[in-house]
């Protein structure tokens, strides 16, 4: 039977015979709607109802695609740890670290994420699949960017080249760590100078290592 991703009232040309047509731009509608619902009403009262409501397109849309919220969310989170962010490269460690601070402070305080991050760290503590993906995500992403700026202090003479497993994993988390606890956690405003300073000091904790 052919299938294909109409909005409500829309015409077009029926799909050949016995394809299924999953329009990207109705994908993507579909996943700005799941963002747009996840900071609205939070995981646990997210539906396909209402996504689809948003998306402007039928609940069958939906399910084309995804077979419930939790396989969505999943997959949008999984989709997270592929994108990534360019790893800074200023010339200084010191430099790389605070674009790298300004980068992630200005994703996390855009109004979706401010909403979608902690629901969903919330929801991982009661959903194992969620926890994973999650965690994914964040360290692949994250964690994949750290790596590069470690890697390329040490080229540089930077930090020392001989960094053992246990150190490497430490000066990870010193670089992500802080940052992740104020705007998700402490949700506070950021003073001015604060990235400027985190700068510093994961710079200097990173050489002392």
């Amino acid at each position: 039977m052919t299938t294909s991703d109409r909005k409500p009232g829309e015409r077009g040309r029926r799909a050949p015979a016995g394809a299924a047509v999953l329009r990207e731009d109705v994908t993507e509608a579909i996943r700005a709607a799941v963002f747009e619902e996840l900071a609205a009403v939070g995981y646990a009262r997210m539906s396909i109802e209402g996504i689809a409501r948003r998306a402007g397109v039928g609940k069958t849309a939906v399910y084309r695609r995804w077979r419930s919220k939790l396989h969505l969310v999943l997959d949008l989170v999984s989709a997270l740890a592929v994108q990534g962010l360019p790893t800074p490269d200023t010339g200084t460690l010191e430099g790389d670290l605070r674009l790298l601070y300004e980068v992630t402070s200005r994703a996390l305080r855009h109004p979706v994420a401010s909403q979608v991050v902690p629901d969903l760290l919330a929801e991982a503590a009661r959903n194992p699949e969620i926890e994973a993906a999650l965690q994914k995500a964040l360290r692949e992403g994250q964690h994949g960017v750290a790596s590069g700026i470690v890697a390329q202090a040490v080229a540089r003479g930077d930090l020392r080249a001989d960094l053992t497993g246990a150190d490497e994993a430490l000066a990870l988390d010193l670089m992500s760590g802080p940052l992740y606890w104020r705007a998700v956690v402490v949700r506070g405003h950021l003073p001015e100078g604060y990235l400027e300073g985190l700068a510093r000091a994961t710079a200097a904790a990173l050489e002392a290592l």
